[in-house]
């Protein structure tokens, strides 16, 4: 797919402000929209919907599919009369970082409150809707209710820990459940319903005012979700649906272990039987969510690094090949041509670039990157190609502001001769800035700049770090803080190097 010169703003729901604790589909969503327009930007680029499992990563989710209720605006029930603007006054937070653990109990409580007003409502249009709705997801919405109540039975134990009728889904036994817990499992997919609801009024909103929404598939499931549950003969399983290797990445200069992931891995043989119809799929529902899909960790659908499971490090892990090229012919054949970024950090090999080039797929040039290593890398605006997205962070990076605070003396130099740039010139027109016009002015058709760049925010607004499993993902912008001003000043350097009209 051919994209013109364009540009946008990495933002995760969850960042956005408001005053119940964490960011929604919300008014907030809408004037994030609204910023993007007056900014000139083309892109509202978020990291994956999914309900978050241990660590509260979007990358771990329990689904595939599904959508995070937390994610849901209460304000948006208010006006749907499931909820009474009272109910909401004990739940309002000062603005600050996301406290998952708080937010799960008390904003999982006022839903059920929703659904309880809903059940006994009489509004018969609303109901007609959710009636709806369950019957065009049943394909995945029932395994996912029922998987949800059944972690709730078994106190959250991952599914590998529950009992054997519910392990390997005895039928009877999952009917019998289904049967005593029908109002716990129409609860859950009445959040599904809430959500996907709010969502495409907000995907609607920026579709008519010319915003594309880039949305994020991480290329594994986690081990503990449905989709590992319901569909144990696509994983690398034993005969107990133990797993028997998983992912992780080798050891490099910077972790003599290497990272350990631990997410089950794919029978590709299994997979390729049926035509890879669980990932034809799993691409065309998030087709029904995102307008480009970035798909995360690319090179693994090349050769990935297969773990013995119970191994406590990744060093013992080696390369499979995995059949990348397949699966996108198959893709394409039923799809057509998908609007697909991929993410090719890393170690990259000529069948990832061959891969890349085969399907026409933009890739990633990250800023930060260009810096660090010397001239002769990948990552220097003046080898950019015009098919790949740039980018000055990601969520896995510091801020640029981070960044430079902790940069080494010869990679500053560096930065420095390259930009023709000295500290006076930081001092007054900001590092985050220097980057995000060096970031529009390069060749790249695509620029996105995370909001924390935006915003010249420091390490402390990181987003993730890699490799650790709690602390991450908190990070939330303050009401106001993206104002007209700061829309002026993109929107003037958008222009400038042609990225408004797409030139």
């Amino acid at each position: 797919m051919k994209y013109i010169r364009s540009s946008g703003v990495l933002m995760h729901p969850t960042s956005l402000p408001g005053k119940y604790g964490i960011g929604t589909l919300g008014k907030e969503a809408i004037k994030f929209i609204d910023f993007l327009i007056l900014s000139g930007q083309k892109y509202w680029q978020i990291l994956p919907l999914g309900p978050t499992g241990y660590g509260d990563s979007p990358y771990s989710s329990y689904s595939s599919v599904a959508g995070n209720p937390l994610l849901i605006d209460l304000d948006t029930l208010v006006n749907q009369g499931l909820l009474l603007e009272s109910d909401l006054i004990d739940l309002q937070l000062p603005e600050g970082e996301v406290d998952f653990q708080q937010i799960q109990s008390t904003k999982l409580e006022i839903l059920q409150k929703a659904f309880d007003n809903f059940s006994f409502s009489s509004d018969d249009l609303l109901k007609i809707k959710f009636e709806n709705f369950c019957i065009a997801n049943s394909f995945w919405l029932n395994d996912y209710s029922l998987f949800v109540c059944l972690k709730k039975h078994h106190k959250l134990q991952s599914w590998l820990d529950w009992s054997d009728d519910f392990r390997k889904r005895n039928p009877e036994a999952l009917h019998r459940f289904v049967s005593e817990n029908f109002h716990a499992i129409n609860y859950q997919k009445f959040l599904q319903f809430l959500f996907f609801q709010q969502w495409h009024e907000i995907k609607s909103y920026a579709n008519k005012n010319e915003v594309k929404i880039i949305g994020d598939i991480p290329l594994y499931v986690a081990l503990d979700s449905v989709d590992a549950w319901s569909n144990p003969v696509l994983f690398q399983f034993d005969e107990d649906l133990k797993p028997e290797f998983v992912s992780g990445v080798p050891p490099d200069y910077f972790n003599s272990d290497g990272q350990l992931w631990g997410n089950p891995l794919y029978n590709w043989e299994s997979m390729r039987k049926d035509g890879f119809s669980w990932w034809v799929n799993r691409i065309k529902n998030n087709l029904l969510l995102f307008d480009i899909i970035r798909f995360d960790h690319f090179r693994g659908l090349c050769a990935y690094w297969s773990v013995p499971a119970g191994d406590k490090t990744a060093r013992n892990g080696k390369w499979i090949n995995a059949p990348g090229m397949e699966l996108f012919t198959e893709i394409q054949n039923q799809l057509g041509d998908i609007p697909i970024i991929a993410e090719d950090l890393g170690m990259i090999t000529p069948d990832v670039v061959e891969l890349r080039t085969k399907f026409n797929l933009p890739g990633m040039k990250i800023l930060e990157f260009a810096f660090d290593s010397g001239e002769d890398n990948d990552y220097m605006p003046h080898s950019f190609t015009r098919n790949s997205v740039v980018y000055t962070g990601t969520h896995d990076n510091n801020t640029v502001v981070g960044w430079y605070e902790g940069i080494a003396p010869h990679d500053k130099k560096l930065l420095f001769d390259y930009l023709d740039i000295d500290d006076a010139k930081i001092h007054r027109d900001g590092i985050h800035w220097i980057f995000i016009r060096l970031a529009l002015s390069t060749v790249s058709n695509i620029c996105i700049i995370p909001a924390q760049d935006l915003l010249g925010k420091g390490a402390a607004a990181r987003m993730n770090f890699p490799g650790t499993a709690s602390g991450n993902w908190k990070w939330r912008m303050k009401t106001h803080e993206l104002n007209k001003e700061m829309a002026k000043k993109l929107r003037f350097i958008t222009n400038l190097y042609g990225r408004l009209h797409g030139r």
